[in-house]
Order: structure tokens, then sequence, then C-alpha cells
């Protein structure tokens, strides 16, 4: 297609892992874009990563998960909004996990 002859590593890259992504066109369009929204996720990995290599060395791991705590804590207060779509996306959620999605959101 048009994208494949523009972007010829992407449709590579698409054609190899068919079976992990065509399952993401299974749920509705809410809860995609849902899944879609990593840019936050991506973020917060890195923070996460970077923290961890500039320290190299931990005495032990409570020091480690002392260190992710903070930064988790730091990372949350710059959160605003959930993404738009949340609040459909929560009820096709919990039509397709059910109680498991119900449960999740009671912790």
């Amino acid at each position: 297609g048009p994208w494949g002859m523009r972007y010829p590593a992407i449709g590579q890259s698409w054609r190899r892992a068919w079976g992990e992504v065509i399952p993401f066109f299974a749920f509705p369009d809410e809860v995609r874009r849902i899944i879609y929204t990593t840019n936050s996720i991506e973020a917060l990995n890195s923070k996460l990563r970077r923290a961890v290599s500039a320290r190299g060395h931990f005495p032990s791991d409570d020091a480690a998960t002392k260190l992710l705590y903070l930064i988790l804590n730091r990372s949350e207060k710059e959160w605003k909004m959930p993404p738009r779509e949340w609040t459909m996306a929560k009820a096709q959620f919990a039509v397709i996990f059910g109680e498991r999605f119900i449960r999740a959101m009671a912790a």
C-alpha cells in the first residue's frame, strides 16, 4: 500500500509482528485510543531508567525500591488529567474484562 511504499521500514516491522499487531484491532475504538496513548508510559519508563542508570549501583534492593518510589511519587504530581477518552474506554474495559476490571479500579 501507499504507507508501505512511503515508510518501508514500518511496513516490514508490522509484517514481521503481524500476529502481535492484529489482536489490537479486535478492541473497540475507545480502547485502542487508550492503548495507543503510550507517550506518557514511555516518558515514565525513561525517567526510571535515567534515575537507575545515574546511580549505577545500589547498596540494597530496598535502596533501589525507595528511589523508584520517589521518582514515581514526583512523576505522579506532574500528571494533569486522564486521557480525554478515558470515560468511554472505562465502560468498554468493564464490558470486555468484567469483574477483573472493576476490582482493579477499586484497588
